[in-house]
């Protein structure tokens, strides 16, 4: 048995070791690929890219918005060229660029010649970008299609960082592991390596001894043991990436590689051990026979003492005494497991019984708390209304005792000979401002005022017709509306309701300045089953992403000027109207605000 015994660990041994060696071959074999791909990708960019027009027509300027697209999608891509059909370069950008780069002539390189010759394209160059990180260099032709056949009119060139390949190694191969795993040119080049620290260096490469055996090899995969000088020896495995040329290499000392299969060996011996000694037991054991109902008997008490009532001994009654006790004895565990049995319901059902009780508190505390914050949030609202009433009764008489004293002086300047232009100038400047501190009393009235809502049916297109023919809109902003046909009645307060539409639009008109201007975009469409929406889109500068969150906050504003209760009013009035407000926006674009309104019965 123990000859058998350890026959069998051996060709287990074997197996193990033969697919711990498979594995690696798979990993280097799936990476080989995901490199292979990741260049590709940045090939199909560029040869996309230069199918467009904009290349064919060899335009700069248009060439050059198109490369800093590439630049700002593709954070790998370092640094962008197009070269004539000469092959000298007529325009360069880059991340790491001065203002006006050197031009650079290539018309006697590899990188020029393959891509405008038969293969049409060129993949390789490997450099280290400022002398650390690893980059390589793709090349496609331009090609002008417009006049059969196809003819090359220039090559566009593009130098890719290599340091992702490193990072998706390193999370395959962490640090804190024994195997490690590098991408290799042909050439001994240091590609990519699964720590930083190797692949950082100026001189990055891979031990010589492995370089050697890895890119002599005459198949495109393989693996085995690799015996080092220092006497240590590696269970190594490579393949090698379609059309690239480079060598994925892993590798892991062979005492961990072979861990499990030695686990299992020590393992196997412990069983052969213990049957041995189950063996010599058993004949204990028959020896024991005549006692064998009692032990058994004494062994079932035992675990019924301790609460054990699965997988209790069988124990056989037999027509003596021994038979009657074992009788009694399984009543008596029947009637206990039942109890027991009845116990253990009765505390889960008190165990759910209590974390019911605790959700249920928590949800009422929640509820509390928000009731307590919204009754707070009212009470504010309403010290800020009496407040913004006082305030605003107190300001606006001053302000019309200066507007009839403004009044007066121009009737008294009018009578007189021609006034004097600053004059004129400043009592402009006065009734501006006059006009400006009464917008903003509005402002401050209608956010804190409370009144009844006075709802009128109203068709949502021809509102919206009307409320954009009186609207002031200046000379350089241009109006687009998009109405959808169905029209969905509404229920509208319409004074509050205008002044929120005529807030958003005021808004876009602003980031919109002259003279440049711009568009605003209104439509309505049938969003989901009794909802309508509406949006109001500006052609502006956007908003940035750490003030969206912000902007619907009461008295919050980044203009130098203003209360910052404009989109405030907004929401406070779509809530009345039981709707939503959102807003999307990206910087350089525009900004849409969508209003979500019930369709009325």
């Amino acid at each position: 048995m123990g000859f058998v015994g350890w026959h069998l660990v051996g060709i287990s041994q074997q197996s193990l070791r033969k697919e711990m060696l498979a594995m690696q071959e798979s990993l280097a074999v799936g990476f080989a690929d995901t490199t292979q791909k990741y260049v590709t990708t940045f090939r199909n960019v560029l040869t996309e890219t230069s199918n467009l027009e904009d290349f064919v027509s060899m335009n700069p300027i248009k060439q050059q918005q198109a490369l800093n697209r590439i630049l700002q999608i593709h954070l790998a891509v370092l640094e962008l060229s197009v070269l004539n059909a000469k092959g000298v370069e007529v325009l360069r950008v880059g991340r790491f660029l001065g203002r006006n780069p050197e031009m650079r002539d290539f018309s006697r390189e590899d990188l020029f010649q393959t891509a405008v010759g038969p293969k049409g394209q060129y993949i390789g160059r490997l450099e280290r970008f400022q002398g650390l990180y690893p980059t390589v260099t793709v090349s496609v032709p331009i090609l002008d299609s417009r006049v059969p056949p196809a003819r090359s009119v220039g090559v566009l060139m593009a130098r890719i960082s290599l340091n992702p390949l490193s990072t998706m190694l390193a999370m395959e191969f962490p640090s804190t592991g024994k195997s490690q795993s590098a991408v290799v040119a042909p050439d001994g080049f240091l590609i990519a390596h699964s720590d930083p620290k190797e692949i950082y260096r100026p001189d990055a490469r891979i031990p010589d001894e492995v370089l050697k055996v890895v890119t002599t090899q005459s198949n495109e995969r393989g693996g085995g043991e690799l015996p080092l000088p220092d006497g240590r020896k590696l269970l190594a495995a490579f393949a090698e990436t379609h059309d690239l040329g480079w060598i994925v290499y892993v590798q892991q000392p062979v005492e961990v590689a072979y861990q499990s299969s030695e686990e299992m060996k020590s393992q196997i011996f412990k069983v052969l051990v213990w049957v041995v000694l189950a063996t010599v037991l058993l004949s204990l054991a028959v020896a024991g026979h005549i006692t064998q109902p009692i032990r058994i008997l004494k062994e079932a008490a035992d675990r019924l003492g301790k609460g054990q009532f699965e997988d209790l001994p069988e124990v056989v009654a037999t027509n003596d005494e021994i038979g009657d006790l074992a009788q009694t004895f399984l009543g008596m565990s029947e009637s206990l497991k039942e109890k027991t049995g009845e116990l253990i319901h009765a505390k889960q059902e008190l165990e759910k019984f209590t974390k019911f009780l605790e959700k249920r508190v928590d949800a009422r505390t929640r509820e509390l708390k928000a009731a307590q914050d919204e009754l707070i949030k009212k009470e504010r609202l309403a010290a800020i209304g009496q407040m913004a009433s006082v305030v605003g009764h107190e300001i606006r008489n001053p302000l019309a005792v200066i507007n009839n004293s403004i009044y007066f002086i121009k009737t008294k300047l009018s009578t007189g000979q021609e006034p004097d232009p600053k004059v004129a100038k400043h009592i402009k400047i006065i009734e501006s401002e006059i006009q400006q501190a009464n917008g903003i009393i509005n402002e401050i009235l209608t956010y804190s005022r409370q009144r009844e809502m006075q709802l009128e049916r109203v068709q949502l297109n021809h509102w919206l017709e009307e409320l954009l023919s009186v609207y002031p809109f200046p000379s350089h902003i241009q109006v687009e509306k998009r109405f959808d046909p169905v029209d969905p009645p509404l229920m509208l307060d319409l004074t509050e309701m205008q002044q929120a539409v005529r807030n958003l639009i005021g808004n876009g008109i602003e980031v919109m300045p002259a003279p440049k201007g711009g568009k605003i975009t209104v439509r309505t469409r049938i969003a989901e089953p009794g909802w309508v929406e509406i949006d109001i889109e500006d052609s502006g500068a956007g908003i940035p992403q750490d003030v969206l969150d912000k902007i619907f906050a009461p008295f919050f504003t980044t203009k130098a000027r203003g209360t910052g209760l404009g989109l405030a009013v907004v929401r406070k009035v779509i809530d009345r109207h039981k709707g939503r407000v959102d807003v999307q926006s990206q910087v350089g674009v525009g900004t849409t605000f969508r209003i979500f309104l019930p369709v009325a019965a």
